[in-house]
């Protein structure tokens, strides 16, 4: 986690896993099913999509501090299938700034998946309270994907 000025927080996290690329893929871009596999995630929906651009409605929730903290953001992702990259930033939301990726590329033993996020609480919300949070969540969040990619790639074998 790096931290920056304002309270902005840029937090990367990678995996080296098993799963081929294609699964990965299949698995990030599968929106509107993304609520079933990652946590904390309570809705994603598909507003709009054209060629390699999608809009979703996401809703996230969780517990911080004995209260439930929920937040809503309109993302819009960018594919870059040819290149394992799906960028991310944040058009309206509950955060002042939300952008980040996920890229899949091969490697010679499998694959990796590496996870970046940068983002800048609203007005009041104290950073520090939830730097462990987003911490936990980026982890979370990639283990995730991996469970479910390998849940998928057991069906083909």
């Amino acid at each position: 986690m790096e931290r920056m000025p304002q309270g902005v927080r840029r937090l990367a996290v990678q995996l080296r896993t098993s799963i081929p690329v294609d699964v990965l893929w299949q698995v990030l871009t599968d929106y509107e099913r993304l609520e079933t596999f990652i946590p904390n995630l309570v809705s994603s929906q598909l507003v709009y999509k054209d060629g390699k651009t999608v809009r979703l409605q996401q809703v996230g929730s969780q517990q911080l501090l004995g209260l439930r903290f929920s937040a809503q953001v309109l993302l819009e992702l960018t594919e870059f299938r040819p290149e394992g990259l799906l960028q991310f930033r944040m058009l309206k939301g509950d955060f002042r700034r939300f952008e980040g990726s996920w890229r899949v590329r091969s490697l010679p033993d499998g694959s990796s998946l590496l996870y970046e996020l940068t983002v800048q609480g609203c007005l009041g919300m104290p950073i520090g309270l939830i730097e462990e949070r987003l911490r936990d969540d980026l982890s979370s969040n990639l283990s995730a994907v991996e469970r479910e990619g390998l849940r998928r790639w057991q069906k083909y074998d």
